[in-house]
């Protein structure tokens, strides 16, 4: 029997272990280079079946529209390429969300709750997209979506869509969240980004994490330094976290993280953090769990 809900599904953040600027592209995009680092912080999306073709958001999300909201876009791509492959319109879809990411926090939480819904409706729906196809469909929305749907720590070139399987670390990680929202477009158009690394291959990561077994102590993140520069709790995040171990910002920021060899010692920074800061810490994982999860159908309820 076929199913009509799907709750408690995790989408998870992620953490760029570096982050390269190495060229920019004719069309304004800026080529990058990434290890992309799932972790176990995640949102949870529930999702239950309609029979109109609708496709809903229950949950009310501050600042995020539902019209403007990358799950109930994604949805939308997902429903025209249903129709287009099975000649009748897609069911439609509630979907609540237990919101936890931080917006502006360089995890990739609105990318990841995307991928999500795109991963769990084309299961619902039956619709039939391979992960390649999900990944293109889901690209026009994020450069990070492709990503999340890919589903395990990666190696990124391109905008981000170029991706290919990378053994990760194992450890924990104590993340910060600063205060402030840094919004992507102000990074990428600053003058004093760095936009010409030199680029490198999947061996210099495999080689580095080989020879030194540091997590993050691979290349740097070009985005941080204008990051630190335009939002100055960016930058006092880093240095504090610094004491205790190789800290860096992920993404185009704001969060700040690093990297810890057991949990106990995670807890141990946890408990020095200043309480003007939000913080927590989390697992590495070396695959999404929504893999393993759909096979099993989420819980349903």
């Amino acid at each position: 029997m076929a199913r009509t809900s799907l709750h408690n599904c995790p989408a998870p953040a992620k953490l760029n272990l570096f982050l390269h600027v190495t060229g920019r592209r004719p069309d304004g995009y800026h080529l990058l280079q990434s290890v992309f680092q799932l972790i176990d912080r995640a949102d949870t999306l529930h999702f239950d079946l309609r029979d109109d073709g609708r496709i809903v958001r229950t949950t009310e999300v501050p600042g995020v529209p539902q019209e403007q909201d990358l799950i109930v876009r994604a949805l939308h791509l997902l429903a025209d390429e249903y129709r287009r492959r099975h000649g009748r319109a897609a069911p439609g879809m509630d979907v609540a969300i237990d919101k936890i990411l931080p917006m502006g926090g360089g995890l990739g939480g609105g990318s990841s709750d995307a991928a999500t819904a795109l991963m769990v409706a084309n299961h619902l729906w039956q619709a039939g997209l391979s992960r390649d196809e999900l990944m293109a469909l889901g690209l026009p929305l994020g450069a990070d979506i492709p990503f999340f749907v890919f589903g395990e720590t990666a190696f990124a070139e391109g905008v981000g869509e170029a991706l290919q399987s990378v053994p990760g670390p194992d450890c924990w990680y104590v993340v910060l969240e600063p205060g402030v929202s840094v919004p992507t477009p102000a990074i990428f158009g600053a003058a004093d980004l760095t936009r010409d690394s030199k680029p490198v291959t999947i061996s210099d990561f495999s080689r580095y994490q080989s020879v030194h077994n540091e997590p993050v102590g691979f290349g740097k993140n070009d985005l941080q330094a204008v990051a630190a520069r335009l939002f100055p709790p960016v930058a006092e995040a880093v240095e504090w976290l610094g004491r205790y171990g190789r800290a860096r910002m992920t993404g185009s920021g704001a969060c700040v993280f690093c990297a810890l060899s057991s949990e106990s010692k995670a807890d141990d920074v946890l408990a020095q953090v200043p309480a003007k800061w939000k913080a927590w810490k989390a697992k590495s994982l070396a695959q999404h769990p929504l893999k393993s999860l759909l096979q099993d159908r989420c819980v349903v309820e």
